[in-house]
This record gives structure tokens, C-alpha cells and sequence, in this order.
């Protein structure tokens, strides 16, 4: 395909967006509806040059940005079609930082291959176009009215989900929550929905006891749920402790969100740890997810990935052994968390089709334009390295 794309330049812009009626938790860390507040919130935009004038592009966090200066000189001059050399220098690199910060550049070489070939990263994968259906997946309760304030308003808005075309749903709970409040909503939303709908639920490691997270898996058994995530304090990293709760409670366990790279996904599994398999773009990249997928198909298991956006829709297309597209975090009242600067790609509630479908975009690449205007403008912070 002619000249190879050399790695010339990196460039990182961090800039704020706001979210409005939304505000935080008890703790400050989960989003949950807050009518009338707007939530400030920071991000960070990349560009990688090459030699032949393709820029790949992409979206992370500043965290996972942390550790770019320990690895950007050896990036410069190397071909960025040398995916798999590249990742894995990287991955040894960052051994003692936990591999932080390899997804988003993984995310950047991919992007850049699919301009290089002119070709959707999904049918660089072998993938076909195909419909990927989703489940709502719900930010945290509150105690608004009106909101996600009872068991009976995520009965609400998972029939409200159902009836826009949605197959699942998912609940996350409120934070620091009363283990009954979190009981009585799943029995809300399984007996207004149940078999209509796979339903799934993440506590997202608030529940605070091996105990209650007993519990709360013991009602998800009763109205047959799909799978529950994360369930206790644990952090979502403890084998033995899920390995014993799979032991207790029926209902299949989504783990691994939290475990980052190939090996610890296939020794959660290997220890009976997990039932399906998690895996995080942001934690991983392309790569390594991809990777992961074969592993989980090689065990019989599946791979469900972590939140919305345009690389998980590239990958949901191109492997077989996956069931739901996260859209999310999604309210009733409020928008979805997702970042809005994107200017041919949306995620929402209202994003899906009649079926409760999406597509990965068919341009090359991650096939997205992000907003450059916006993100300039709205810029805070940044660095260039060439």
C-alpha cells in the first residue's frame, strides 16, 4: 500500500464539556441526576501524526495519559502499522505502572491502519456489518423526584427502555445503598419486565459485605437475571471471593472489568472465578481485547465490553462470541454520560434503532470526526511531542 506511516508526532488536548442536570453521589464519584446542576467534567483529546499525513484520533482520560511520557520517544519514527511489535514493548514498559495508558494508544494505531487501508477497523478484524443489540444501562440512583429514586422508577424506566425497542437492561444501583433498597429493585424490575427482557445488574463494588452481595445475587436468582457485575467491596479483582460466589448464587457472574491485560482475564476464568468475561478498551486497546475474545472463545465463554463508543462497536462486529452493546449511562431525565464532541457518531437513549440495535461506523478507521473546533475552544491543558 506504498509508503509506511511513520510516527512523527503526538499531540494531547484536554478540554472540559458539560453535562447538564447532572451532579454526583455521596462520595463524589458516581454520576447520578441533580435537576438544575450542570456537571463540569474534563477529558482528553489525541492526535498521532505520521509521515504520510493520516492522523489517527481518539478519545481517553488524563489517568490514562499519566504515563505517555515514559514511552512517547520510542513511539516517534516507528512505523504505526507494527501494531502487535509496538504493543507489546509498550505493555513491558509499563509492567510496573500497570499497564496504564496502553488502550488509548493502541486506539490510535488502529485508527491510523484503517485510514492507511481506507477500511473500517471492523473489516480489518474480518468482521461483517451486522446489527449489535444493546441494553440501557442506568447511571446510579438519587433521591430526585421523578428520578431513579425508588425500586419502582427503575421498574419505570426499564418498561419505558422496553417499549423504545431496548432487548436488555441494566441497573446500577445507588451508592452506599441500604442492601434492602437494592434488593427490592430487582424484584421491581424483574416482576414489571422479567421475560420480556434480559436484565442484568452492577453494584459497581458499593455493596459493602461478602454478605449483602449474597443477598442482593439471591433475588437476581429469583427473577432469573441475565448476569450480575462487580457485586461487593472487593474492587472486582478477587478470584477466590467470586469463585465463592459463583458457588452460592445461580446467576451468572460478569467479572474482570477491573483486571487489566490477556493473563489476569484468563486466570479469573481459569479459577472459576467468572462466567463471562469483561473487557475494557480503555484498560486494553484494540488489541488486547481482541485477544482477549479469541481466549474466551477458545474456553466456550463470552466477552461482553465495557461502555459505549465507536472502538467497542468496531470490535462487537468483528468476533461472535458476545450478546449486548452498552449504551449507556443512561436516565430518564438526563443525558447520556457519553462525551459530546463527536460530529458524525452519537450514543444516547435515543440512539438505537426500532429493534434496539446500533452499528459501528462503516468509515475508515474508527470512521468518527471529532469536534476540533469545540475541543479547542473549550481547551485547558495540553502538550506536544515530535
Amino acid at each position: 500500500m506504498g509508503e509506511k506511516p511513520i510516527i512523527v508526532g503526538v499531540e494531547i488536548h484536554e478540554f472540559e464539556y458539560k453535562l447538564p442536570n447532572l451532579g454526583t453521589d455521596y462520595n463524589g464519584f458516581n454520576i447520578i441526576y441533580e435537576p438544575g446542576h450542570t456537571l463540569t467534567r474534563r477529558a482528553c483529546a489525541v492526535k498521532m501524526h505520521t509521515s504520510t499525513g493520516i492522523v489517527g484520533e481518539t478519545l481517553s482520560s488524563s489517568a490514562e495519559l499519566a504515563t505517555w511520557p515514559m514511552f512517547i520517544h520510542y513511539l516517534l519514527g516507528k512505523n504505526a502499522l507494527e501494531r502487535e511489535t509496538l504493543y507489546l514493548d509498550i505493555k513491558r514498559a509499563l509492567r510496573q505502572m500497570a499497564r496504564v495508558g496502553i488502550g488509548p494508544l493502541d486506539v490510535l494505531l488502529w485508527d491510523i491502519a484503517g485510514k492507511h487501508y481506507g477500511a473500517p477497523i471492523w473489516e480489518l478484524l474480518g468482521g461483517t456489518s451486522r446489527p449489535l443489540p444493546c441494553y440501557a444501562s442506568t447511571y446510579h440512583g438519587d433521591d430526585q423526584p421523578g428520578g431513579l429514586s425508588s425500586p419502582e422508577a427503575y421498574a419505570d424506566f426499564a418498561a419505558q427502555c422496553l417499549g423504545m425497542g431496548y432487548p436488555a437492561f441494566k441497573i446500577h444501583g445507588w451508592g452506599n445503598a441500604p442492601v434492602q433498597r437494592e434488593v427490592a429493585t430487582v424484584h421491581a424490575v424483574g416482576q414489571r419486565v422479567g421475560g420480556q427482557m434480559d436484565l442484568m445488574l452492577d453494584p459497581a463494588c458499593e455493596l459493602k459485605r461478602f454478605g449483602d452481595a449474597l443477598k442482593v445475587g439471591w433475588a437476581c436468582d429469583e427473577e432469573r437475571f441475565f448476569w450480575w457485575e462487580d457485586p461487593y467491596n472487593d474492587g472486582g479483582i478477587s478470584q477466590f471471593g467470586h469463585r465463592k460466589l459463583r458457588q452460592l448464587v445461580r446467576t451468572p457472574l460478569l467479572q474482570t472489568e477491573h483486571v487489566r491485560s490477556l493473563q489476569p482475564h484468563v486466570d479469573f476464568a481459569l479459577a472459576d472465578a467468572t462466567d463471562f468475561v469483561r473487557g475494557d478498551i480503555g484498560y486494553d486497546g484494540i488489541s488486547g481485547v481482541i485477544k482477549l475474545a479469541h481466549a474466551a472463545e477458545g474456553l466456550g465463554i463470552d466477552i461482553e465490553f465495557h461502555g459505549a463508543g465507536p472502538a467497542q462497536r468496531h470490535c462487537m462486529t468483528a468476533i461472535r462470541n458476545t450478546n449486548y452493546y452498552e449504551m449507556g449511562l443512561l436516565h430518564p431525565k438526563a443525558p447520556a454520560s457519553s462525551i459530546p464532541v463527536y460530529l458524525n457518531y452519537r450514543d444516547g437513549l435515543d440512539a438505537i434503532d426500532a429493534n434496539g440495535c446500533v452499528y459501528a461506523p462503516d468509515g475508515a478507521g474508527l470512521g468518527v470526526e471529532l469536534d476540533w473546533d469545540y475541543i479547542m475552544k473549550h481547551r485547558t491543558d495540553g502538550c506536544e511531542y515530535r
